[in-house]
């Protein structure tokens, strides 16, 4: 095969958060070498790590083992080239250079509303920030924000500052636990009804997302909306996201819709992993017998439900008084040491490990 054979075969490895664009329209093949036993292909990254590289670099290998003869050996490596300004010189848009310093986005998602899950996203954040993490948290739930109520930062507006493209504004999260929160919530009136059809809505989250300044993270969230839709999807195609957590709660018409998130996952046109299964409302304790449990919801329906989806259950969170009240304070239960706290730690302790 030729070098132009070998082109023509990397055309079909696109990247994924860069408008679809392949590898070798971005400029990433850096160098091919061919020998009558074994083809090896270098992609160059700029100086910031592409949250994609594992996902492009065997994604090249995957492409010349389809075109290649099976007595070829194949090899993929990566390299990092300096480059002071990679959106002006390789198309990379102004998002991707934002989020160049997060080491892991993950999507916090439910197969329906009323679950629990922007408490599971909002406290998930803070025990992650206690851990020592650098943690920031996106609120995509664009019909229903509630991260400001549950962070106490209801009626801020982040700040903004001039980016290095002419024309375009970086905004500045807010920072509060240790933790930077964005939200859609932060640009809209109280009480305000976001009516927007899907397009509008997509492209506002992507920009919420894609045109802060988070800096350096470990772990960017995003609580996304309930359901499965053309949100999700844009979501998942224009932003870098590694996986998702997906919650629900232990009754039956809940775990109905878990599967179905699932599934988007799992999708060939999506196809990111589920870290894992988080059983939110999994019994009932009072506050004054903190030794007892009421299955209200049902019992173990999550534990059940990850078994058959074949994901890991990373945690079980009790219905307690005190996260409702502690949301609605805006102050997560998650910075305390009680035992509804102490489960989220519990959870943010377990994704990390899972995680490395």
């Amino acid at each position: 095969m030729t070098k132009e054979d070998i082109l023509q075969a990397l055309r079909e490895v696109h990247h994924p958060a860069r408008q679809d664009r392949d590898i070798v329209d971005l400029g990433m093949v850096k160098d091919i070498e061919i020998s009558a036993e074994k083809v090896s292909i270098t992609l160059a990254f700029p100086k910031r790590r592409d949250p994609l590289t594992e996902y492009l670099v065997g994604s090249a290998r995957a492409a010349l083992i389809r075109h290649l003869p099976s007595s070829v050996q194949t090899e993929v490596k990566a390299v990092v080239v300096e480059d002071d300004k990679p959106a002006k010189k390789k198309g990379l848009g102004l998002g991707l250079e934002q989020i160049a310093e997060v080491r892991h986005i993950i999507g916090i998602a439910s197969g329906k509303g009323g679950v629990g899950k922007s408490t599971v996203a909002v406290n998930l954040a803070c025990a992650l920030a206690r851990m020592g993490y650098r943690v920031g948290l996106a609120d995509a739930d664009v019909y229903g924000p509630s991260v400001p109520v549950m962070t106490g930062t209801e009626g801020a507006v982040p700040a903004a500052e001039p980016g290095e493209e002419e024309g375009r504004e970086l905004i500045l999260p807010l920072e509060k636990y240790g933790v930077k929160w964005m939200s859609i919530g932060y640009f809209a009136e109280r009480g305000q009804a976001l009516i927007w059809r899907g397009p509008m809505a997509c492209n506002a989250l992507k920009q919420m997302i894609l045109q802060v300044k988070w800096g350096p993270l470990d772990y960017l969230l995003i609580d996304m909306p309930p359901g499965t839709g053309d949100i999700h999807i844009s979501l998942v195609q224009d932003i870098p996201m590694e996986g998702a957590v997906i919650v629900t709660t232990p009754q039956t018409v809940a775990l109905a819709d878990v599967e179905k998130g699932v599934n988007m996952f799992r999708n060939e046109n999506v196809n990111r992993p589920i870290f894992g299964l988080v059983e939110n409302m999994a019994w009932f304790t009072p506050e004054a017998h903190p030794d007892e449990k009421y299955y209200i919801f049902g019992q173990d329906g999550g534990a059940q439900m990850a078994r058959e989806l074949g994901v890991d259950l990373l945690g079980r969170i009790p219905l307690v008084q005190g996260i409702r009240e502690s949301g609605d304070l805006g102050e997560p239960v998650a910075l305390g040491s009680r035992p509804d706290g102490v489960a989220f730690l519990e959870l943010a302790g377990k994704l990390a490990e899972k995680l490395g």
